[in-house]
């Protein structure tokens, strides 16, 4: 029994053995010298062959041979990883090189953070590549294998690869640059950076929102910051009853002491609705982009308060009930 289990078992190492030389002559991936392999397979058959005779001396031969192949890899191994580590290092000072020469340069600030990313992840394939090859990979087989990968990743990625259309159509056309305040795909911010494959976001309540280019520079963009004056509008209501024009008086006189509020196009004042309880009074003035909030704002409370002062009344509904 002992003999038919010692012997199934050098089987079974034999056929692991083939299997692997097979399995490598296949992959053609590993560093070390075919001759080597040839020779490491021929001694480990020789020592499976001389336990199941008792003889130990093949084993010796066998370890040594494993040592001598393990010494190899884990030379190729370090190499490798040599490689990698000044790679990254090389990486990141042309990344530096690169931000400071574009920072000198006056360009526009959404070029610069699309070319930085676009280099840095251009700098990392290459990096890649260089260590599979000096891991003894075959880079022409690799090669052919990263352009098959591309055609199924380009496949599965399309979406991805119509958001880097869409950035280069943003750079191209600019409908907005960093740091315009705009509104897209019911998302309103400004825009902090302009990447490969998205646009970020910067929210007035300080939150981070990533809108994919591809929709970006296809869908309705509104550009709050291209125009260097926005028009600030105002309804203010009166009660029934009131003298409409003091009430137009009173809002030219608050408009004209604001030095905010521009001169041309001069504010614009007029009786737009008769509601169902107050009467409505549009109002129009125009201001510079950066006083906007402040203006729509500060305005309201002045106004409220100049009405109470001159004693124009603020409407509130009203219901009239007739008995019969």
């Amino acid at each position: 029994m002992c003999n038919f289990a010692t012997k199934l078992i050098i089987n079974e190492t034999l056929l692991l053995i083939i299997n692997s030389k097979t399995m490598m002559n296949l992959l053609e991936a590993t560093p070390v010298d075919s001759a080597a392999v040839e020779k490491t397979v021929e001694v480990t058959k020789e020592a499976v062959s001389g336990l199941a005779r008792g003889d130990v001396s093949y084993l010796t031969q066998f370890l040594q041979q494993a040592v001598n192949f393990c010494i190899d890899a884990g030379k190729t191994i370090l190499v490798a990883v040599i490689i990698y580590i000044v790679g990254r290092f090389i990486v990141s000072i042309i990344n530096k090189v690169l931000a400071n020469a574009l920072d000198r340069r006056n360009l526009d600030p959404s070029i610069k953070t699309f070319l930085k990313s676009f280099v840095n992840i251009l700098l990392t394939v290459l990096l890649i590549i260089a260590v599979v090859s000096a891991l003894g990979v075959n880079t022409t087989s690799f090669a052919a294998l990263l352009a098959s990968f591309g055609v199924a990743a380009g496949m599965a990625l399309s979406g991805n690869l119509s958001n880097f259309a869409g950035g280069l159509i943003i750079l191209l056309l600019k409908p907005f640059r960093v740091g315009d305040f705009i509104e897209a795909q019911g998302f309103s911010g400004t825009v902090s950076e302009i990447l490969i494959f998205n646009t970020v976001l910067k929210t007035p309540d300080n939150k981070v929102i990533y809108l994919p280019n591809g929709a970006l520079s296809s869908g309705s963009i509104t550009n709050y910051s291209r125009e260097p004056q926005r028009r600030v509008d105002f309804t203010v209501s009166v009660e029934y009853g009131q003298d409409v024009e003091e009430a137009k008086k009173a809002l030219y006189e608050i408009f004209a002491k604001d030095s905010r509020i521009l001169t041309d196009p001069a504010p614009f004042v007029a009786l737009s609705t008769m509601a169902a309880s107050s009467i409505d009074l549009t109002a129009r003035v125009w201001v510079n982009a950066a006083d906007y909030w402040a203006v729509f704002f500060e305005m309201q409370e002045t106004i409220y308060a100049e009405f109470n002062k001159r004693g124009i009344g603020f409407p509130f509904p009203q219901l009239t009930i007739h008995n019969a």
